[in-house]
């Protein structure tokens, strides 16, 4: 689809599938969500800006690139998103992080603010939001909203698995911000769950199915 990206590479998909599976523990699908946000992170900072700059090896002097201009900022999606969070800092670890708190509304699939702390300079930053399911993609279009409002300009989306759904969704709200997954899945069921999908991110991740 127009503006989201599947990343398929053998080890992300790999791992996709043991988390699929209804009897991975709880103690796999949080390792394997790490990993797989990690190697996620490599495919959505692809592009960042550099510069090159003269450093000393032991020996010579040298010109070598290096990332230009201030560092990103990770919003995780409270609270499933959070499994993205460690594993994406070990790789950029000067990173600054944006908690937007949100809940989906069981009767009408809308999301709930309910928390929102954020750098305040978020206009100056890359700002890469991230939550595992982009299903209706309610919570990832407020969150993204709510960014913009705070003065994000340039913002991208990390997510496991996404719906057609979820995604026709975003292009329709934020058509500015790319997304990038690991799968983009056949559909919604009736209470808003993606089929085949992984069921509920956040309850696998900590425990509390």
């Amino acid at each position: 689809m127009e503006g989201c990206t599947v990343v398929a590479h053998p080890l992300v998909r790999h791992k996709l599938t043991l988390m699929r599976e209804k009897d991975c523990s709880t103690k796999s699908f949080r390792q394997l969500l790490d990993e797989i946000g990690k190697l996620l992170c490599y495919e959505v900072t692809r592009d960042l800006p550099e510069e090159m700059i003269e450093i000393e090896t032991p020996l010579t002097k040298m010109q070598s690139p290096a990332i230009s201009g201030k560092k990103l900022v990770f919003a995780p999606i409270l609270r499933a998103g959070m499994g993205f969070l460690n594993g994406m800092l070990e790789l950029v670890p000067a990173a600054r992080v944006a908690f937007i708190g949100l809940y989906r509304d069981h009767d009408t699939l809308e999301a709930i603010e309910y928390y929102f702390k954020a750098p305040h300079d978020l206009a100056d930053r890359l700002v890469i939001v991230m939550d595992p399911m982009l299903a209706t993609g309610n919570s990832a279009t407020a969150a993204i909203s709510l960014l913009k409002g705070r003065g994000a300009k340039d913002i991208r989306f990390v997510c496991l698995v996404a719906a057609p759904e979820g995604v026709a969704k975003m292009r329709a709200e934020h058509p500015d911000v790319p997304i990038w997954t690991a799968a983009l899945d056949s559909h919604l069921n009736e209470l808003g769950y993606i089929v085949p999908g992984l069921g509920d991110a956040g309850d696998r991740m900590f425990g509390t199915k």
